[in-house]
């Protein structure tokens, strides 16, 4: 394979287990890659961190042969990548254990391990025996606790990531990519994955380990790669890089800089107008907390924080496990966004696609979705007036429409988020929901989108920005911030990048 000089000087005599030179990888517009690569070494524990929209899921896409790049090379063991359509060749090379599993819970945990590629008996007909048989020796060889019989959906999460683990082995594979594992799992379960992963090491099984929590990579990795805007930034043994340096590699101290201080603080005796009391998720995320009139607080964290999943409890779309959410001394009725809304909060949700948007439907329509009784005139609702409202909207938030009756299917993502804010906006909120509300979109539609916020903040109502972009943040009077499901810190306004980064990633960024 010709290509230019390894990232790191690789002394072994062994090639590396894979390598990926100069890769790059445009969609459109957007560079997803800029001439970016990785070593990673045989029998190490190799990690891949970045903020979001860093490049690091579309490096694994094409170290998994998913995608082609459009620039460099990769190979593996010093031979070049096979093709992407030999799919036995790259599953023989490496495999990736997602966040979210691809086991199938119908089916049985040797029905999954051997799926399409049973063992057949006479008549070609399929042995389930020989099946059992082969499951129990595969999970035995990699030291996994698991019944073959058992149901896979019945698997606890850190079991289902070993089956997922031993199925890729079976393969042949020994170099395996863990995509944010520790996300669903408690203190317990890290601790019996990384024993599992020194484990497989010591047997000659190679990982490339992706996670947002610094103290992970510290516990259990031997180098560290940091990816910044598409670009390699950084590749050295973990043991040579102090936290700080790698929040500053993640970060770019160009951009280490406080939010503006010019806007005054929200009165000391400015009303509470929503009360999250010990409530808890389903996951056990928990949190108490209250929101002031006129203030805006920021929920931070990375991958298996909770804030995501408190938030959507907080509005209505989970049920919680326990605790209560109180607005404007209105207790609300729990897993009910009707009920929620009637109340005073206003939405912007996690997914646009799946629940903030009705595709079929007219910009207008998904506007006024939630005050089409404020709109009604003799039980009716006309075209004219429904229009005439959204407009006000369309153009407060300058989306690009060809107007209020176009499907909203026809915008671009920018715009459709602003078409979302807009529909949140509608109702007047007293507290306005944000959840990851700029992900996706364009520079010009995320100044928008963050404009809001200060315009409704002047006005009196409360905010809630859940989100772990920088940017999101920044006009945050506070920032409360979730490492697991607890919140371990709260930031006034006035932070730096580099220490609100570590103390999402669970390090303190000046004591490490």
């Amino acid at each position: 394979m010709s290509h230019p000089a390894p990232l790191l000087d690789d002394g072994a005599a062994r090639p590396p287990v894979v390598e990926a030179v100069d890769v790059s990888k445009r969609y459109g517009s957007t560079v997803a890659l800029d001439a970016a690569g990785i070593l990673i070494r045989p029998g190490e524990t190799h990690a891949l961190v970045g903020r979001n929209g860093a490049g690091k899921s579309t490096l694994v896409s094409i170290l998994t042969g998913l995608q082609a790049p459009d620039g460099g090379a990769v190979g593996f063991g010093g031979r070049p990548a096979p093709p992407l359509g030999d799919r036995d060749a790259w599953r023989r090379l490496v495999a990736c254990v997602y966040q979210k599993s691809t086991i199938i819970p119908t089916l049985t945990v040797a029905e999954n391990l051997f799926l399409n590629r049973h063992s057949t008996g006479p008549g070609r007909l399929i042995s389930w025996r020989r099946v059992r048989v082969q499951a129990e020796e595969l999970l035995r060889e990699w030291s996994v606790e698991a019944d073959v019989d058992q149901p896979a959906g019945t698997l606890t999460v850190a079991q289902r990531q070993f089956v997922e683990i031993a199925r890729a082995l079976s393969f042949g594979a020994r170099f395996i990519i863990l995509d944010e594992p520790t996300a669903q799992l408690d203190g317990t379960g890290i601790e019996r994955l990384f024993t599992r992963i020194r484990d497989l090491q010591r047997q000659g099984v190679t990982f490339l380990f992706i996670s947002h929590h610094l103290q992970e990579i510290y516990a259990i990795c031997d180098t560290v790669t940091v990816f910044r805007d598409a670009r390699h930034i950084l590749s050295a043994p973990v043991a040579e890089v102090a936290a700080p340096e790698l929040v500053a590699a993640m970060t770019g101290e160009d951009v280490d800089l406080a939010p503006d201080a010019g806007r005054p603080p929200v009165p000391a005796d400015a009303p509470t107008v929503l009360t999250v009391d010990d409530l808890a998720t389903a996951s056990g995320a928990r949190a108490s907390f209250q929101v002031r009139v006129g203030e805006v607080v920021g929920l931070a964290g990375g991958g298996g924080s909770g804030t995501v999943e408190l938030a959507e409890t907080i509005v209505g779309l989970r049920r919680p496990s326990a605790g209560t959410v109180t607005l404007a001394g209105r207790r609300l009725r729990p897993g009910s966004v009707p009920d929620a809304l009637a109340a005073g909060i206003g939405l912007v949700p996690q997914d646009r696609h799946r629940e903030g948007l009705v595709p079929e439907l007219s910009v207008a329509e998904n506007i006024t979705m939630t005050v089409r009784d404020r709109l009604r005139r003799h039980g009716l609702v006309t075209p004219r007036r429904r229009d005439a409202f959204a407009e006000k909207l369309i153009d407060s938030l300058a989306v690009k429409t060809t107007g209020p009756r176009q499907p909203v299917s026809g915008l671009s993502g920018g715009n459709q988020q602003k078409v979302v804010m807009g529909r949140a906006l509608a109702s007047d909120p007293r507290v306005l929901v944000l959840i990851t509300p700029t992900a996706g979109v364009d520079v010009r539609s995320k100044q928008t989108l963050l404009g809001v916020v200060d315009e409704v903040r002047a006005e009196g109502t409360a905010v809630l920005v859940v989100s772990d972009e920088l940017d999101d943040l920044r006009g945050c009077d506070r920032v409360l911030v979730m490492v697991q499901g607890s919140v371990v810190r709260e930031m006034p306004r006035g932070w730096r990048d580099n220490d609100l980064v570590a103390a999402m990633e669970g390090v303190d960024a000046d004591h490490v």
